[in-house]
Formats: C-alpha cells, structure tokens, sequence
C-alpha cells in the first residue's frame, strides 16, 4: 500500500532560547557575516548529515566552503574541513564511515594531490583521517562513487585538435581560437580495493555531468561535441553507457528536439531509480518553463515521457526518486516559495497525482531523503531565517540548524506579498519589503526603490535576503523595497513566463510602470523620491525603465545591463536567450531587436544614472555600460558614474567589489533620494 503523507505541516524550532531583543540596525557589512548551509547528504542509515557551510572569511577575506556533519541524534554540528578549498559533491560509504567529496588542498608541492589541483578526498565523520583518493596530475573534473563503495568513476581532460590549421594551433597553443580546439573528456574507473585505474571510456566528447545507477552497470551522461558554451543550448544530449560492454545508448536524439519550444534548451541534472530502470532529468530554457523528463526501460525499448507539473508551479530543480518508489521528487516554485514536490507513480509514460511534500513560507534550496525514502534533510530560507537545514518527517518541518544567531538580534524588515494587474489585465505579484514598524497608513509614504531581478526566467522569493542588489539592507536605511515578477518570471505559471517571448522592452515595463503605480495609489511610495535598480536583466530593465518613463524615477542603479540586442547577441557568452526572446537572428528579426534595444531611446534619459560591470563579464560585456555611460556623461550631461569591476565576471566575487557595490547604491539614492551628501546624512 501507499503510504500517505498529506499531513498538516507544523513547523517546529529545534532551539528553544528565548529570543533576544532585536536592537541591531542592518549594515551592509552584516552581509559577509552571514552562513549558507546547503546540499545536505543523508547518511545511508540515516542517521547523519553531511552538508556544505559556505559564508566569507572575515573583513577583507574571500568567499570560504567547508564541509560539516551532524549526527540527528544530538544536532550536534561538527566542522569537518579548514584548508581544503572549495568542498563539494558528497557521497556516504555503505557503511557510512567515510565521506566522500571534491576539493582542493594546496601545500606548496608541485606534485599531486597537495599541489592545488581538484581531486577527490574522503574523511571519516569524526573529522580524523583525511584521505587523497585520487592523485592524477592536473586534478580530475567529475566524479561520481559507486554504491558498494568499491569504485570511484571519473573524467580528466585531453585536448584534442580538428584536422583545419591542427599544425598552427597546436604550435600556437596558447592563444585562443574560436573553434577546433576542445577538451574532450575521458572516463576512468579507480578500484577502492586494489587502487587500480583503468579508463573507461575513451576521450571523444565533451562530458558536462554524469550519474552512475545504483547497480554500477550503468553511466548516464550529457554530452556535447564542443565545450563552447553555445554547444549546451540545444546540442547537448543523454547518452547512457553500458560499463559491462562499453556500448552507448544515444537517450535523446535530435529528433527528440524538434517539437521543443525552443532549439536552444541545455540539460540539466539526472537521477536513476533505484533498480535502474528509469532515468529523470531536466532540460531548461530561456524565456521558456524548465521541462522534466523520464526515460523508462521497462519495456523492450526506451520510452521518452514528459512529466507534468500542476497549476504554477515551474520547475526548480533537485529531482530524485523517493526510496525504491517510482515516485518523483523535484524542487516546485510557486508565487516566490520554493516546495518538494512528488509525482506519484512515474512508469512507462504515466503518472499519477503531484502534491508539495511540505508547505508554508519556505524556500527550499537542496534536500536530500534518506535510502528509505522515510526522512528528508531541507536546506531552506524562510521569513526570519536564512541558510539553515530542515528535518522533514511525517509532514512535520523541525530546524536542525542556527548557523546565524547573529540575525537573533536583526530588526529585520517587513517582508510582504504585493499584486497589482499588469500587462494584457495579467496580475502581477511582487515582493515588497518594508523598514520595521512602519505603517503607511499612519506614517506616510516613502522613498521607494525599486529593485528589478535578472534571469528573466527567475524570480524574487519570499524569504529574507540580504543581498548586494537592495534586499534587506534598503528597507535598514528607511526606503521601501518592491521587487516585481514581472512577465517572464518562474513561479507564475508557463503562460506568465512565456508571453515575454517578443515582447521585451514592453511587456516587463509595462508591470514594473503599474507596480509603481500601485504603490503610491496605495500611499506607500513618495512619486516624487523613486529609484530603480537592478543587475543583468534587472540591469537592462533598469535601463529600459530610463528611457521609457524618464520622469518616473529621480536615481538609477544599472549593474551589467544590455544597451543593444544585436551587440548583446554578437558578443555574449549565450547568444540562444537572445535568440529566443527576440524570436530569430537579427537581420531575421530586425524590428524586434531595435524594439528591445533602450540603445535608441537614450536621448530621452534625465535620471541620475549609476552604472556597475565586471570589466570581464562575458555574459552582458562591459560594451554595454560604457555605451551607456558615454551617452549620458559626453552627449546627455546626465549625472551619471561608471564603476568597472576589473577582472570580475558577470557576477561580482571579492568581499571589496561587493561591499563597494552596496555602499556606491546607498550613497547614489542617499543622495539623490534622501537629500544626504553622499549619501552619508553629512
């Protein structure tokens, strides 16, 4: 029989002190205090946890990871790591007396493992006896361990050079060529009990990630021909290796991608049943809602079914199978909560009912059940709580973690649910975050900021979040905060997320403008002190609200935003987003590229304008910004700022680069916002 498990969810607080008085104003340096747990591993008896804490160094330090332990007896946490970088994909022992993971330890060698190169580690729980398993020059890429604990699987890299210009690229091998020149990836076997090596599979295609079924007879992979990132929008494919006869099974052909919204969709994680008969895994889109699928065995030939999801919910990630059940488990989110989902009954192309296995304001990031199927370990955000892990059991939720007492002491904001009607009558919702103790009603409206998300297939969610781009730290210095999920946002269902597709620069706008609206016919927003910010798309957003409504905002905050849809598609690390929203290439589509380019309406800017890019940012180039910039210092006499990050990407990675991003926004609204100089109330 199936057992039930919709029972009412009550959460319970594992720690029982009385809460402290919150007197502690939140600053923008409170953000390098704070502590992740994420990635939870249960133990295969379930009776322990492993998990990576991740959080930075200290005052001027970098971004840390180590690995902890906790055995659900005492919740006792144990740090288990301290010079090891970067820990990660953890894997239990059968017998649960080692740990299994990926890091790297540099102790000046010059030889592996102790040289800085990526290897695979293992430790026994109590923190004693740390191990190198591998010990392969210039480190190994991915690994999985097989079930019995007596193989370790993984990939190391050869170059490999096509036959056009193979002489001159071979002697010029340290420049950069746009093609013809790959690491394909060969698979090793390591026996655990002899050490013996043995290679697997030769290196003839480019691996991006690998699951091994239960059984160790089977290797599924996703695979791609090249390694340029293009490559993963729509070539990229499931192929499952026999490891008895070395024969391949290509899963999903290109026949298989034909009636797929889009042809630039990448694969993403996969999870075999327990007694390998099925196949999950996830291909995800562009201004499209992520599918999941199943390849299922049971019959004669393998089956390709897509699985369904109910009313909004997009799917987030995380699939696995539940025990030795064909039910499905995947992360669902839904109007900015983030839940675990089950299929019941996945086989040969059915299914049966889906329901959130826990409920409430939550936002689950990783979990993980036990072998049983029984108990589940969350890692979660919820309203007053960030970065800890969640013990779920016969519908009840318990904390088992405080990685941030500090926050015992936080006056956090207001943190609300907000809807307005939006484009084609559509309701839009937003998060709105509010200073504590504040009262439109009585105390009057104010000075707003609007905070814009990227993606745009992403979203805002209900948590608490103190977060470089305004969450949290705006509402501490007396501003609201809306972040609107705008058309194209997850978690509103696929029809929500899909009609951006043609439509940016106009649909998107049309949602924040009515958002903007809303607020100060409802009295919270001052009309006359609005501020907009936002990065990537929030940045091209922000970009986009400038130009179209140059009298609705009195400051701007644009990180890593597009000018130029035919630039952005030129130069860009990812050229099927721009593709997919602006519906074909650019001198097929050159209406809509100019459409959603705010390139052409920068004649119109009169808002104060700060703008922020990594100087190597491949994703939105710094092109963009410093067209912007040149537009409004040189042309416009606009007051506007450059800050290039050099050397950070599309996201910003140092402890200085952040902290200068969050005191630049507050000083640019302070000033422009607030009437302080430089923001600083002097």
């Amino acid at each position: 029989m199936r057992r039930s498990f919709l029972i009412p969810v009550i959460l319970l607080l594992a720690m029982g002190a009385a809460a402290a008085e919150r007197t502690h104003v939140i600053e923008a340096e409170d953000y390098f205090s704070l502590q992740y747990a994420a990635g939870p591993v249960l133990s295969p008896d379930g009776a322990m946890v492993a998990w990576i804490q991740s959080g930075w160094e200290g005052p001027g330090g970098g971004r840390m990871s180590q690995l902890w332990v906790m055995n659900l007896a005492d919740n006792e946490p144990l740090r288990l790591t301290f010079e090891t970088k970067g820990p990660h994909g953890i894997a239990w022992s059968p017998a649960g007396d080692w740990i299994y993971f990926g890091g790297r330890l540099d102790y000046g060698s010059e030889d592996a493992p102790y040289d800085g190169s990526h290897q695979v580690w293992r430790i026994r729980p109590d923190g004693d006896d740390l191990q190198a398993v591998s010990r392969v020059d210039d480190g190994v890429g991915l690994y999985q361990l097989s079930r019995d604990g007596r193989s370790l699987y993984y990939t190391v890299g050869d170059t490999h050079h096509d036959d056009d210009w193979k002489d001159l690229k071979t002697k010029w091998g340290d420049l950069e060529y746009g093609h013809g020149v790959t690491e394909f990836n060969e698979v090793r076997r390591l026996d655990l009990r002899n050490w013996r090596d043995e290679q697997v599979l030769e290196a003839t295609r480019v691996i991006q990630s690998m699951a091994l079924a239960p059984a160790g007879d089977k290797l599924a992979m996703i695979t791609t021909p090249d390694e340029e990132v293009i490559f993963n929008e729509g070539w990229s494919r499931v192929d499952v290796l026999d490891l008895a006869s070395g024969d391949i099974e290509e899963v999903t052909s290109p026949a298989w991608r034909v009636d797929h919204p889009s042809p630039f969709g990448w694969l993403g994680a996969m999870a075999w049943t327990e007694d390998g008969s099925a196949l999950a895994f996830d291909i995800s889109y562009d201004g499209y809602a992520s599918q999941i699928w199943a390849a299922d065995w049971s019959s004669s030939a393998v089956k390709l079914s897509r699985i369904s999801r109910p009313g909004l919910v997009t799917f987030s990630g995380g699939l696995a199978w539940r025990g030795a059940t064909r039910d499905l488990l995947y992360l669902g989110e839904e109007r900015g909560r983030v839940h675990l989902m089950q299929v019941d009954g996945v086989k040969n192309g059915a299914q049966g009912k889906t329901h959130a296995l826990a409920s409430g304001d939550m936002v689950v990031g990783s979990y993980s059940f036990d072998r049983k199927g029984r108990t589940a370990i969350l890692a979660a955000d919820e309203l007053t709580a960030t970065g800890d892990l969640y013990n779920l059991e016969k519908g009840t939720i318990r904390r088992l973690t405080d990685v941030n007492p500090q926050m015992a002491e936080w006056i956090l904001p207001q943190i609300l649910d907000y809807t307005w009607i939006g484009a084609d009558g559509d309701e839009v919702h937003g998060i709105l975050e509010l200073p504590a103790g504040h009262d439109p009603a009585t105390d009057g409206p104010l000075p707003t900021v609007i905070e814009l998300h990227g993606g745009p297939t992403a979203s805002t969610q209900f948590r608490f979040r103190l977060w470089i781009y305004g969450r949290a730290l705006m509402p501490a210095n007396g501003y609201a905060l809306l972040s609107p999920n705008y058309h194209g946002s997850t978690g509103y269902g696929d029809e929500f997320l899909g009609k951006l597709i043609g439509r940016e620069n106009e649909i998107d706008v049309a949602d924040i403008t009515a958002g903007v609206e809303k607020l100060v016919a409802d009295g919270i927003a001052d009309k006359a002190h609005m501020g907009v910010m936002g990065w990537s798309n929030g940045g091209y957003l922000t970009n986009c609200m400038i130009t179209k409504h140059p009298d609705m905002f009195a400051a701007a905050s644009s990180g890593a935003g597009v000018i130029d849809q035919v630039i952005q598609w030129g130069i860009e690390d990812t050229p099927g987003h721009v593709i997919n929203f602006m519906e074909g290439l650019p001198w097929e589509k050159s209406d809509h590229y100019r459409a959603g380019s705010p390139m052409f309406d920068l004649g119109k800017v009169v808002t104060p304008t700060l703008i922020h890019v990594g100087g190597n940012d491949p994703r939105v180039p710094p092109a963009h910004s410093k067209a912007l910039y040149r537009a409004l210092y040189h042309y416009l006499d606009v007051p506007v700022e450059l800050v290039v990050y050099p050397g950070e990407g599309h996201g910003l990675s140092t402890y200085a680069n952040r902290l200068a991003k969050m005191e630049w926004d507050l000083a640019w609204f302070g000033k422009y916002l607030l009437g302080t100089e430089n923001g600083d109330g002097e």
